[in-house]
């Protein structure tokens, strides 16, 4: 009985223990100042908002780690008159919930949404906040109409020259990571490039306008839709998976070298010379892959058996040929006739008398060999 008392006692100890500490929390939370209280209410209320790479409605390509053993940086040209890049054009002006994708990156940037970096004169990306450009900055360099009301910003669709964004520069990377043991490309920055002529009526010229990167735009473009066909118009995509999966088509006119040049710069003006230099530093990349490991010898293997495969159709369709032109009918060459040699008719002598001088009679015959043949007749 006794140790039953005290089980209870303990209980109630501990009951108004807590009792006690629940009214120091009530007179402390009565205590604050209201202004305190009322701080603490809106930072509860605040919803925390991450950007850049921390943030993720949808699941987007793999981060590059920076601790990779080997990465190749290449810059590529897109043209966006061409199919593959088009879907990054069109439409001009937003439409039907779909816009193009400068239209896209214009409004993020008045939102305040990413950052975009000046483009300068050596053409190297620098992201860092000393390089952080205004989107006022951007608008009145390249002359673009805006509208402003105290410190906010207004644009209309109209007025946003994505008509005039028809190049973008790519930075991609290859690189191999050595934790999963395999090779993966990147796209880590985009630059959109002005085409203007000028007043006089000249040419295009080009105006890269800022650098993003990548990783700030993913979460973002997780969320723009294009379109993914031609022939297929319910086929759909999202601009993230469009740049992972690596759809667009570029050309090489820069990687990253020691002495920072880019191709024409080694290779001239000769379009042939810059364009097997591209050829060549693709085919560096693949052949750099092929032996990490060493070739497959499965598709070693294959490869092997079409190109024998290959080769017999080759040379049956050789033989044929040559059986066709075996059994095809051939003229004789034609011989040289034989040069018939005419008898010169026996002269005349002049005498003094105009008597008849007795001739022997002969025949001439041709034998068969065309040459001519003189028998005398027997008296």
């Amino acid at each position: 009985m006794k140790y039953i008392v005290r089980l209870y006692s303990k209980f109630e100890l501990r009951a108004l223990m807590c009792l006690f500490l629940l009214a120091m929390v009530g007179i402390t939370a009565v205590a604050q100042p209201p202004a305190r209280r009322k701080a603490e209410a809106a930072k509860k209320e605040t919803k925390t908002v991450r950007t850049g790479s921390a943030y993720r409605d949808f699941p987007v390509g793999q981060v590059m780690p920076e601790d990779v053993p080997w990465r190749r940086d290449i810059y590529r040209t897109l043209d966006l008159t061409k199919d593959e890049n088009a879907t990054l054009y069109y439409p001009i002006v937003p439409q039907n919930g779909y816009e193009s994708l400068f239209t896209y990156i214009f409004h993020l940037l008045l939102r305040g949404e990413i950052k975009a970096y000046d483009y300068t004169l050596d053409g190297n990306e620098n992201f860092t906040d000393k390089n952080v450009v205004k989107v006022r900055e951007l608008m009145d360099r390249y002359q673009i109409f805006y509208e402003t009301n105290g410190d906010k910003v207004r644009v209309n669709d109209v007025d946003i020259p994505s008509n005039q964004v028809k190049i973008y520069f790519v930075k991609e990377s290859e690189y191999y990571n050595q934790q999963t043991a395999s090779f993966h490309k990147r796209v880590t920055a985009l630059c959109p490039v002005l085409k203007r002529g000028d007043d006089f009526g000249g040419s295009d010229s080009q105006y890269p306008m800022f650098w993003v990167k990548y990783d700030d735009l993913a979460p973002h473009l997780s969320r723009l839709t294009l379109m993914g066909s031609n022939y297929n118009n319910a086929a759909k995509m999202s601009a993230d998976d469009y740049f992972t999966l690596g759809l667009y088509k570029g050309d090489i006119y820069r990687t990253t070298n020691l002495q920072d040049k880019i191709l024409v710069n080694e290779m001239g003006d000769d379009p042939e010379q810059v364009k097997r230099e591209q050829q060549r530093i693709d085919r560096e990349i693949v052949d750099f892959k092929d032996h990490m490991w060493g070739r497959d010898s499965v598709a070693m293997a294959k490869a092997a058996a079409e190109q024998a495969k290959a080769d017999s159709i080759a040379a049956a369709d050789g033989k044929v040929k040559k059986d066709k032109v075996a059994k095809a009918p051939t003229r004789r060459a034609a011989t040289p006739k034989a040069t018939t040699v005419k008898a010169e008719k026996p002269k005349k002598q002049k005498s003094a008398s105009k008597s008849n001088v007795s001739k022997p009679k002969s025949s001439a015959n041709r034998s068969s060999n065309g040459t001519l043949s003189v028998r005398r007749e027997r008296r």
